[in-house]
This record gives C-alpha cells, sequence and structure tokens, in this order.
C-alpha cells in the first residue's frame, strides 16, 4: 500500500507539473511511463468521480451519498438509511437507481478496475433481528451489494469482493443518533489498477481478523471482571 500511496503521489505531482515533471525524467523511460501511466489512472478516477457527482447529486445534497477521491481509490460511501431497512440485509427498492448509476459509471470509466464492497455497522448490540452479531450482518449487506450489481448491473463477478466489518472501523462517534447513523454504511471501492485484487483481499481480511482479535479479548477481560 506504500508503494501505492507513493506512485500516485508522483502521478499527481507529474499532472500538476505538467512537462517539468517529465523533463526531470528525461532519459528515464521507464520511470515515465510509470508516471505517465498513473497519471492516465487519476485522471480516469477523477472524471469518474465528477460523473458520479452529476449523476448523484440529490442523493450527495441530502447526504445519502459521499465520493472521495482517497489513496485505496475512488471511495463511495452509501448510507445504510438508503439501502437497507433496520436489522436487514434486502436492499430496498430506492437503493436500485443509485446502484446502477454507480455500476454504469464504473463499467464506463474504469471498466479495468476490480472493486471492493465493505459493510459497516454501528456499535448497537444485535437483539431481535436473526443474526448472530453485527459481524454477520455487515457481511450480508456487502454481498447483497455484490450480487445486485452483478446481476442487475452486469458488473463482472470476478472483479469483484465482499467483506463485513460490522461496527470495527467506525468513522465518527457511536455516542449519538446522527454518529451511529453514519457508521451504518456500505463502501464501494473502486481500486488503483496497481493494486491486485489479491492483496487488496489480503489487507481486507488480515484488518477483519485483527478487529475480531481485539473484540474477542475485550470479551474475554470483561468476563474477568
Amino acid at each position: 500500500m506504500k508503494k501505492i500511496v507513493a506512485l500516485f503521489t508522483i502521478a499527481a505531482f507529474a499532472a500538476g507539473l505538467s512537462g517539468c515533471a517529465l523533463n526531470f525524467y528525461k532519459g528515464k523511460p521507464e520511470q515515465e511511463r510509470q508516471i505517465r501511466k498513473l497519471t492516465s489512472e487519476l485522471n480516469e478516477m477523477e472524471e469518474a468521480k465528477r460523473m458520479l457527482e452529476d449523476q448523484l447529486a440529490r442523493e450527495i445534497r441530502d447526504k445519502q451519498v459521499l465520493l472521495e477521491l482517497a489513496e485505496r481509490g475512488l471511495v463511495i460511501t452509501l448510507a445504510n438509511e438508503i439501502l437497507f431497512d433496520s436489522g436487514k440485509d434486502k436492499l430496498k427498492s430506492e437503493s436500485h437507481s443509485v446502484l446502477k448509476k454507480v455500476s454504469s459509471v464504473i463499467n464506463e470509466k474504469l471498466p479495468g478496475s476490480n472493486v471492493g464492497i465493505e459493510g459497516y455497522t454501528d456499535n448497537i448490540p444485535i437483539k431481535y433481528s436473526g443474526w448472530k452479531s453485527n459481524w454477520e450482518l455487515s457481511s450480508a449487506r456487502a454481498t447483497s451489494v455484490l450480487h445486485y450489481i452483478i446481476d442487475e448491473c452486469g458488473i463482472a463477478p470476478q472483479k469483484l469482493s465482499a467483506i463485513g466489518y460490522g461496527e470495527y472501523r467506525p468513522i465518527t462517534t457511536n455516542e449519538t443518533k446522527a454518529g451511529r447513523a453514519r457508521n451504518r454504511r456500505v463502501e464501494i471501492v473502486v481500486l488503483p489498477k496497481t493494486i491486485a485484487k489479491k492483496s487488496y483481499e489480503e489487507d481486507q481480511a488480515r484488518i477483519s481478523k485483527e478487529a475480531r482479535s481485539e473484540e474477542e479479548s475485550r470479551i474475554g477481560e470483561e468476563a474477568i471482571k
């Protein structure tokens, strides 16, 4: 991942300085080709982000969708309320148009990129919905999105992966109702081509395993007390 960050930084630097940056690498054709490739990919992601901003303007305004060009790629965050009813993993009908727009842009502008789908919840324990824990619920929700964009939106399944993180990667506090609402989300991450799908999946599995270990340790400590 550090290598990817560095390469994307170089690409952005090259784009900002235009010919000056490329003149700096004159006589180093492999490095120049790498800069051109990464700059082109960065431009493609920026164009896809702009297209999504146009097509999802209402949802963005209503804070149901958030778009971010981050180190790990183009991150499309979908609020849980637009996707699922409380405690459920079946997609709501109003989510379909949003997922179709997202998939259409990915297919058109970023057809060669792999895509990770990540499910998250707040920290309210599962009581009545039948799920064993928030882990299972977040995983099921990520998988529901995955199946929909395969079956209904034409994204190739070999490009996709899905994982659930439960409550263990919040983006804000769970102490308030508004905070919990923000933490309940699905993130669709369009990966840079320089990040191999296998590498991404291995990283996410490691992070998930570490979080599970921390939770098991916490439960064990509370039991001792």
